[in-house]
């Protein structure tokens, strides 16, 4: 069966043009708006190409609205360069950005290198226990003691990041652009709040501190 990807874009030229270029090799779902993009990420594509700038609900909107039940990659197709749109782009949950205009050639390796990736994550992760705490990757839930931790997406991403990699040190730089995409332009304001965060709903099922600080590094995995 052949992967499917969703086309979101109010520009129809655009649309066909991109269609054409991937229907040989992907299925090809396409929407309009906002809100026909809502309706056919139900269908679950396992990538989602998403323009910024349409009228009535933008993708930023519709990022934020469909993140929290939709973990395949969403790569923002957008004319906007400035740094902070690139950063609420990647708070939203976006996992890269294609600046317009751009070449389809390249398009389409970021596509099939961001489904390579989810392919390798699929065929990569079970369930892993590091004491009283269970990490289930496919499901992407984390329990302690019979208690399931509420992890955001984007929490979800560190911890399993980190405890894929168990005693590696990760910086802080190299947590965004891992988690936020291959295009972020680090915060590390904004790694250090969802790592206190993650620490605060651990904390408060468990004593042991699963994520280390290595000052002047970064962060490592203690299982």
């Amino acid at each position: 069966m052949r992967q499917k990807i969703l086309i979101v874009d109010d520009e129809y030229g655009i649309v066909d043009m991109m269609k054409s270029y991937f229907e040989a090799q992907y299925e090809v779902l396409t929407a309009a708006s906002g809100r026909e993009a809502l309706e056919k990420a139900a269908r679950n594509p396992e990538l989602i190409l998403l323009d910024i700038n349409m009228p009535g609900m933008d993708g930023l909107e519709v990022c934020r609205r469909i993140r929290e039940h939709v973990s395949c990659p969403i790569l923002f197709l957008t004319a906007r360069v400035e740094s902070a749109d690139k950063i609420s782009g990647f708070q939203a949950g976006a996992d890269d950005y294609i600046v317009k205009p751009f070449d389809l050639e390249e398009l389409g390796a970021r596509v099939a290198a961001h489904l390579r990736r989810e392919k390798r994550r699929e065929k990569s992760m079970t369930v892993r226990f590091f004491g009283e705490l269970a990490i289930d990757y496919p499901a992407r839930t984390a329990v302690i003691g019979g208690e399931p931790v509420a992890l955001s997406k984007r929490e979800f991403d560190i911890v399993e990041l980190l405890s894929l990699n168990e005693g590696q040190v990760f910086g802080r730089e190299r947590i965004y652009e891992t988690v936020w995409g291959i295009d972020g332009e680090g915060s590390s304001d904004t790694v250090m709040e969802h790592i206190r965060k993650i620490r605060a709903k651990l904390g408060a099922h468990t004593l042991h501190n699963y994520i280390e600080t290595v000052w002047g590094c970064g962060y490592k995995w203690n299982g």
